[in-house]
């Protein structure tokens, strides 16, 4: 009896309860992607992009059919078996490379060539037919065709090369500023080198998921370090651009003049420039124009870093193609997108060259070991009865700010009351409520930044110990000490939040201390609905729920008080 069942349709069901469910989880990791995850089985779906990413990561289509068989409670179907193998077989059939005159895209078989030249969206893209096996592209043609193959089944294997850009001289530090000694972890240095490849045409564009807390800006200096390059970083708000900006300054022997904060308070470039995609992705009213996106192109980048990479706005992906001769970094928690251009990210940024699984972080203490709870509310009578009769998206809004909620954030901040406690949520009037209840601070995007970076900082020294934050919270905020997170509601159905929201809270901690990490959930609602989907992606991680209702919550209060 074997932990998984791989069926002809594509989907690998994994048996949670077998003794090899995580040895077998690390390996569908590498080549495909979690579906559903209810108390029993979990089902896996294996598609043309988990396996492209598998095939630009150095897996084989004969390592993971021959891992699939180990793992496999019956024979693998053979249009499986052959599904695999020719997905993975087409990533390198074509490829770019740089030209005399342009790029020229050539193929180990002319027939591919010919179906391709014969598809529309590539005709207008060949300048000239070299012979039965080579295209010319024009140079701004790299990304358009990119993507258009990729769409088309056939995904290309860059090796046109990059522009040096302004070469910059620095070196990460060996003893930080408090005298502490500095080193990259080993996957830290393995993820950097995946993306780097020894300077060979086959890196320089790519991106590395790991959790949050694992260090990804720490990651990206690395890979700084190792092309000694001018860069452009991109962050995901004006917080997380400034704590690049301390990094820099406080891990490498980049000076002040050279590390420069480009954002809707400040304007300033320097050989590495920080800037969030909102200011880049910002159009006055009544434009077309987006007047911030030259700084992409306009300045002599060697690299770009795209952080939470999944967030990138459709501007910026616009302007990302036309500047495919840069190197290319994106860093994220989970490539999961909303609104499902994964392809492009892979297409354009790069595929993922490094994946670095949650829980075997947690084993090593790395990132600190969480404990997932569900608490289940019900409605009160009066919302029963708003919720019969409400439209659908009035309905998700109802059972995110039930009532009850507010008090079953009560008993958990009562529980963890010598912790360091985040309230997290989606919608302001409920915020404004709970914080209320609580006597806590509030940060919303309305919040002026100097008053969110005191909040911060009175939060980490321990002056607050208890913070409700709005979404602007999700991504790149550094609070090492949180150990709690209280999520009251959220963007629907959306994976890629609860893991930035988990990433809250995976700060190694003191002394082995857990983090808790708590969502709310309507009973018998839409918001139990979009509950589901939204753990998901923490489930593929290896993390189990534990559901409680709100009076079981009670209860347990009561217990450990007597």
């Amino acid at each position: 009896m074997r932990p998984v069942i791989v069926q002809m349709d594509g989907s690998i069901l994994l048996d949670v309860h077998h003794p090899q469910v995580e040895a077998a989880r690390q390996v569908l990791a590498k080549f495909a992607e979690l579906e559903k995850s209810p108390d029993h089985f979990h089902t896996y779906r294996v598609t043309a992009l988990s396996l492209w990413n598998a095939a630009a990561a150095g897996h084989r289509a004969a390592e993971l059919i021959e891992q699939l068989k180990t793992l496999s409670r019956y024979e693998l179907p053979l249009p499986i078996v052959r599904f695999i193998t020719e997905t993975m077989d087409r990533y390198g059939i074509l490829e770019l490379r740089k030209g005399q005159h342009g790029l020229i895209l050539a193929s180990s078989d002319p027939l591919v060539l010919t179906e391709i030249t014969h598809h529309k969206t590539i005709q207008g893209l060949v300048r000239k037919v070299l012979s039965d096996s080579a295209i010319e592209v024009p140079l701004l043609s790299r990304g358009a065709i990119k993507v258009a193959l990729t769409k088309m089944g056939y995904p290309v294997k860059d090796l046109a090369g990059y522009t040096e850009g302004q070469p910059l001289s620095f070196a990460l530090k060996r003893h930080l500023s408090d005298g502490r000694s500095f080193f990259l972890r080993d996957y830290q240095e393995r993820a950097a080198n995946a993306f780097h490849e020894g300077g060979a045409l086959t890196g320089g564009s790519g991106v590395l998921t790991l959790p949050c807390g694992a260090g990804k800006t720490v990651i990206g200096l690395r890979a700084m370090e190792l092309l000694q390059t001018s860069t452009l970083i991109l962050a995901a708000n004006v917080t997380a651009a400034r704590q690049w900006i301390r990094e820099c300054l406080d891990k490498t022997t980049l000076t002040e003049e050279e590390v420069a904060e480009y954002s809707g308070e400040s304007k300033r470039t320097a050989p590495v420039t920080v800037a969030t995609y909102q200011i880049l992705s910002y159009r006055p009213r009544g434009q077309e124009d987006f007047p911030h996106l030259t700084l992409l192109s306009e300045h002599n980048w060697g690299l770009i870093i795209y952080d939470e990479v999944h967030l990138l706005p459709a501007p910026v992906f616009r302007v990302t193609a036309e500047i495919q001769a840069r190197r290319r970094l994106g860093l994220t928690a989970t490539l999961v997108r909303e609104d499902g251009r994964e392809d492009e990210v892979f297409s354009l940024i790069g595929p993922k060259k490094f994946d670095a699984p949650w829980k075997e972080l947690e084993a090593e203490g790395w990132i600190a070991t969480a404990i997932c709870t569900e608490v289940r509310v019900t409605l009160t009578d009066i919302e029963r009865r708003l919720y019969a009769q409400a439209e659908l998206r009035e309905k998700a809004r109802i059972a995110a700010e039930a009532q009850r909620k507010d008090d079953a954030v009560v008993e958990l901040v009562t529980r963890h009351k010598d912790e360091s406690v985040l309230v997290i949520g989606q919608y302001v009037d409920q915020l404004q409520r709970i914080a209320a209840r609580l006597n806590a601070p509030l940060i919303t995007g309305s919040l002026r930044q100097k008053e969110r970076e005191r909040l911060y900082s009175a939060f980490r020294t321990g002056e607050i110990h208890v913070l409700v934050v709005s979404k602007v919270a999700n991504f790149s905020i550094d609070l090492p000490d949180a150990s709690v997170a209280i999520q009251v509601s959220g963007a629907f159905g959306s994976r890629q939040e609860e893991a930035q929201r988990l990433g809250r809270i995976m700060r190694p901690k003191a002394e082995g201390m857990l983090a808790h990490f708590y969502t709310l959930v309507a009973k018998e609602t839409k918001d139990q609905e979009f509950a589901l989907s939204r753990q998901r992606f923490l489930t593929e991680q290896g993390y189990e729920y534990q559901i409680l209702d709100q009076e079981e919550l009670v209860l347990q209060e009561v217990t450990q008080r007597q």
